[in-house]
């Protein structure tokens, strides 16, 4: 068996363990808080693991390197900020959350927002900026997973380079079987699995990528330098401003990702969270060593002359794995590559499900779907579908994809959550105007192109207004008057 069908033999071996658990899971999953809360009964492990593995998935193991590759060191930043804002997320929520869950029940996120603020307008354009932020960010994955599938393939002689789009709709179709039968109970727990391989794949990669390039990172360091002194100094291509812009939205944005702080609501315990902070920072600062290092490997070996220009920046990690790393340790990375990413795409179809068949009905109508649990995995089907669609239309590298819908999450959550779940003078009101500012601000800059002056990041001007809007408007209101149960969740 030659390289490229050892490759494809562990991508088809995931897969068909994906259809393994999704059955498995299917069991499991009896009701609507099965579906997608996992019925509150997760261990600190699982939890832990599904936090920082959700977090990298292909927007960190595709779109990753494909930024070191064309911009240099500046995207250390996102790593260094991210790593931090674990700290920031655990603080603020790892126990307020667990404790909210407790009082209220919830089967998503905006259950909680509408229950902290007794205000259904409130957990509907909640509702609203999850389903926004999902359609890009999991158009993050599905872009990366085709991108990934249609390079393996490529080089398997009886198969050849299929069309993107045919590569979308055979990941999709595992993707979506797996959702549907398991809900979040499938995710977290193939997470668990691909979370370990990640980490041990991660550190195998860094060995393979300075024994690629003479000198090791040091050879690395010299050949980049050389060519573009900028893109090797601490702010990269993008400069101070557009670094710290970034440092800004990634370290208070972690508190607004929807996909991750859910999680939060699912463990057993709410003392969990104390060991599950160290946990999740750990697993992610090692798996990342493999976005540094793919990044800075693949260009100097383009600059050395030994290995064609990339295409595309995203195929640093397909190129190097197919091209330098062992044909078992390449099998195993773009298995866990894959697990990375149907994963956290699992996630996103999850919150967004929930969003149109409970959330939204909910504050419109005062109740959810009848039959719940069916509507939902139909909807998965359908959020899937307009995905694949917006990730095909939108012609983005994955990362910068990926971004646009972390901007959307930070926007809109982090002061209506992460803030207002620790500051009693927040007002319903307060939140709608911030929520609403984000929406506007996310989708007007990337509609109409707008680049702000000295690479400022959109997301973070936004975050910026959000923040400043929410806290004028709590201040300026009158007091808002609490449920006594939430209001105790508050004080613990």
């Amino acid at each position: 068996m030659d390289r490229p069908q050892i490759v494809l033999a562990f991508i088809l071996g995931y897969m068909l363990l994906c259809i393994v658990v999704g059955l498995w899971a299917m069991r499991r999953t009896r009701s609507t808080h099965d579906f997608f809360m996992a019925g509150s009964r997760l261990g600190f492990l699982v939890t832990s693991v599904a936090i920082f593995s959700s977090t990298m998935s292909g927007w960190g193991f595709v779109g990753g390197p494909g930024l070191v590759y064309k911009i240099g060191a500046g995207t250390f930043w996102m790593i260094v900020s991210t790593g931090l804002g674990f700290c920031g997320m655990f603080y603020l929520l790892g126990k307020r959350l667990r404790l909210m869950a407790e009082v209220t029940s919830p089967v998503s996120l905006p259950d909680v927002v509408t229950a902290r603020y007794d205000s259904r307008s409130t957990g509907f354009l909640t509702a609203i900026a999850i389903l926004l932020g999902v359609l890009g960010y999991l158009g993050t994955q599905i872009l990366a997973m085709a991108m990934v599938l249609q390079s393996v393939l490529a080089d398997v002689a009886s198969i050849g380079l299929l069309p993107l789009g045919v590569c979308m709709a055979i990941s999709c179709a595992v993707l979506v079987f797996y959702c549907v039968t398991g809900g979040i109970i499938a995710s977290v727990y193939t997470d668990l699995v691909q979370g370990i391989i990640m980490v041990v794949a991660a550190l195998l990669v860094v060995s393979a990528t300075v024994a690629s390039v003479d000198g090791g990172l040091e050879g690395m360091t010299r050949t980049i330098l050389f060519d573009d002194p900028e893109a090797m100094n601490p702010w990269g291509t993008r400069g101070i401003v557009g670094c710290l812009s970034w440092y800004f939205v990634f370290v208070f944005g972690v508190a607004g990702q929807p996909h991750l702080i859910t999680k939060l609501m699912m463990t057993r315990k709410p003392d969990d969270a104390r060991v599950m902070l160290p946990m999740s920072v750990v697993g992610f600062l090692l798996t990342a060593l493999l976005w540094i290092s793919i990044g800075l490997c693949m260009r100097t070996l383009v600059l050395q002359g030994g290995h064609a220009p990339l295409g595309e920046p995203d195929q640093a990690s397909p190129e190097f794995l197919k091209t330098y790393a062992h044909p078992v340790l390449a099998g195993v990375v773009f298995a866990g590559l894959m697990a990375a990413i149907m994963s956290t795409a699992d996630s996103f179809l999850n919150i967004g499900a929930a969003a149109i068949v409970h959330d939204i009905p909910r504050a419109l109508r005062g109740r959810s779907l009848n039959n719940e649990l069916l509507w939902a995995r139909v909807t998965t089907v359908v959020i899937a579908a307009v995905a694949s669609g917006v990730a095909l239309a939108s012609g983005k590298m994955v990362a910068l994809l990926g971004a646009v819908g972390w901007s959307v999450f930070s926007g809109a959550i982090v002061p209506t959550v992460a803030i207002g779940f620790n500051w009693k003078r927040a007002t319903p009101l307060a939140c709608n105007l911030a929520i609403l500012t984000s929406l506007v601000l996310n989708v007007g800059l990337q509609v109409f192109s707008v680049t702000l002056p000295h690479l400022f990041y959109n997301g973070a001007i936004a975050l910026l207004a959000s923040l400043t809007v929410f806290y004028v408007v709590s201040i300026c209101s009158a007091p808002p008057k609490l449920d006594p149960d939430i209001e105790t969740a508050m004080d613990l």
